[in-house]
């Protein structure tokens, strides 16, 4: 793994207090995209660009969101310390890393194969105990459920029920839905204690769009 110097501190200091600025009020998100050294999930010719407000491509036709989206989608999950959160999407493991630099016990699925046996690798340098699995995000992963959080890191074409049958009882799930301009809508679906749902919606993204279900390409 890349060393974390001071000067790439220095560099996440500043960024952390851009997205400040930005609206990210959430201390505990702040303080984890503070500590998590961004700059080694991306290739080392972008270290320099690492810990500027900017996706960039991982691969595999991936991307690694900029950082005030991963602060934002973690703001709006309000997760707590030991919280199961399942992660749809692993792409680059930054997002599964803040999470867990937050407390939660991080549940991440990756569907392609050489982005996720790359990401496996890299998370077994850090501290946290993420579980990692390759497999069709669209399908959660129901023998771990029910998660008290689910956050979708890729455009939906729709709110996936499968999932949301995966959720505890006012559990919360995150995720950009897409709408008829070729952007996603981020929601927050609450799932209340009666089963059904509350939506709020937060603004336009845009994300890589979620692939199809395995055997309906």
């Amino acid at each position: 793994m890349q060393a974390d110097t001071y000067r790439h501190k220095g560099m996440r200091l500043k960024m952390t207090e851009l997205l400040r600025n930005k609206g990210i009020s959430d201390e505990s998100v702040l303080c984890a995209i503070n500590v998590v050294p961004r700059h080694v999930f991306l290739d080392s010719s972008f270290v320099e660009f690492a810990y500027q407000d900017t996706a960039f491509p991982i691969g595999s036709g991936q991307t690694i969101s900029q950082p005030s989206t991963v602060a934002y989608q973690s703001q709006l999950l309000m997760v707590k310390k030991d919280m199961k959160i399942l992660e749809i999407g692993t792409g680059s493991g930054y997002q599964a890393c803040v999470l867990a630099q937050m407390g939660a016990k991080v549940f991440t699925i990756e569907r392609q194969r050489n982005l996720f046996l790359k990401t496996k690798a890299l998370l077994t340098e850090f501290p946290y105990h993420i579980k990692t699995f390759l497999g069709d995000g669209n399908k959660g992963l129901p023998t771990y459920s029910p998660f008290d959080r689910i956050i979708i890191t890729a455009a939906a074409p729709e709110i996936p029920e499968i999932l949301i049958d995966q959720l505890k009882p006012n559990g919360i799930m995150v995720l950009p839905l897409n709408d008829d301009n070729n952007e996603q809508k981020m929601l927050r679906i609450t799932k209340n204690s009666d089963g059904s749902l509350s939506k709020e919606e937060f603004g336009n993204f845009r994300f890589v769009p979620m692939l199809k279900e395995i055997g309906n390409d």
